[in-house]
């Protein structure tokens, strides 16, 4: 019997799930955003500006869908008088599943709400005192836990870049998903291509999804080498474009990230997993135990698709597809328990 992994049916919408305009520090609007977006091909942008929750239902069209959101950054305090970009940070973002949840989801006090012109852009529960953020994983936890029992759905960033090490992430519990790939800071320099961060979390037993994001703030033109935006994407497998669909499919892990390549499907029958995808240099099975496979081109320059054995103690399974230029996509993760 066959089982999809990415549904059968609907279809992929390309989405960027991490950004910044000028209502914190990016440089387009968001109006803007959404037109050069759409210009190449995205139907989907979640607007996660820094610390503050602002809604853009005005841009949504038949063709196009504003998911709001937002960044939270929570930074270790400086003991000895340490600049900012030595310290330690904690980036979660966090997406609103349902579209009349306007209300920040841990009102703080920040820099930017306390120079807003207008601060009635922001909701807040007036009855529940502000955050006061704490870098320690316990607080982390607990803000999201709330988040999730508020309906968002949350995921870690950009672990390089926050100079977060394995001690430290991986006492994380909660979210939704994990940046696979953050572009923005690939762009400057950090190694923010995370799989082994991914596969460390997973052999934790955290089920847990990854995807690609821009991170942009757009402070180059978007014909220089060093533009942030366009990199990174998350293909997202809905019925149509709305609000409530989309955000389902997120829930419910009906994605994939990607820097360049396409999954078209993916199924499981007769105890293994059938992958179909745009040419590929070569299709990178991994798991959670030492028990992989990579299939290359046989007869030509690239591959199409591949199929790979599954075994009941794999723990789980993920696939990464690598284009000639050696861009990758990649699934999520699943769990034996659940596709056996």
């Amino acid at each position: 019997m066959r089982k999809y992994l990415l549904p059968e049916g609907g279809q992929f919408y390309k989405a960027n799930l991490h950004c910044h305009t000028n209502v914190s520090d990016g440089r387009l609007s968001p109006a803007e955003m959404k037109e050069e977006y759409k210009k190449r091909g995205y139907s989907i942008i979640a607007y996660t500006d820094h610390n503050i929750l602002v809604p853009h239902p005005e841009l949504t069209e038949d063709d196009f869908l504003a998911l709001h959101g937002v960044e939270y950054d929570i930074t270790e305090e400086a003991k000895n008088g340490e600049p900012f970009h030595a310290l330690k940070t904690c980036h979660i973002c966090l997406i609103a599943t349902d579209p009349d949840y306007t209300v920040q989801p841990c009102f703080r006090n920040s820099w930017l709400y306390e120079h807003l012109e207008d601060k009635s852009v922001v909701q807040r529960d007036e009855s529940i005192p502000p955050y006061e953020f704490q870098y320690n994983a316990d607080y982390i936890n607990d803000m999201i836990k709330t988040s999730r029992e508020k309906g968002c759905f949350v995921t870690y960033n950009h672990p390089a870049w926050s100079q977060e090490g394995y001690e430290i992430y991986s006492k994380y519990e909660g979210m939704n998903a994990m940046e696979i790939c953050n572009y923005g800071c690939i762009t400057e320099g950090y190694h923010d291509y995370n799989p082994h961060v991914y596969d460390e979390l997973l052999r934790q037993g955290k089920k847990l999804y990854c995807i690609a994001t821009d991170d942009n703030h757009n402070g180059h033109p978007m014909d220089s080498s060093h533009c942030d935006s366009f990199g990174g994407f998350t293909m997202i497998k809905a019925d149509k474009l709305e609000y409530h669909s989309i955000t389902n499919a997120l829930k419910n892990g009906h994605f994939y990230a990607s820097m360049g390549p396409e999954i078209h499907s993916l199924y499981v029958e007769d105890n293994k997993l059938h992958i179909k995808t745009s040419d590929a240099a070569r299709i990178v099975f991994t798991t959670g135990v030492r028990h992989g496979m990579c299939q290359y081109p046989s007869g030509g320059d690239t591959v199409n698709e591949a199929e790979f054995e599954l075994r009941p103690d794999d723990i789980y399974v993920r696939v990464t597809v690598f284009d000639k230029s050696g861009k990758p996509a990649d699934t999520n993760a699943y769990f034996m328990e659940d596709i056996l």
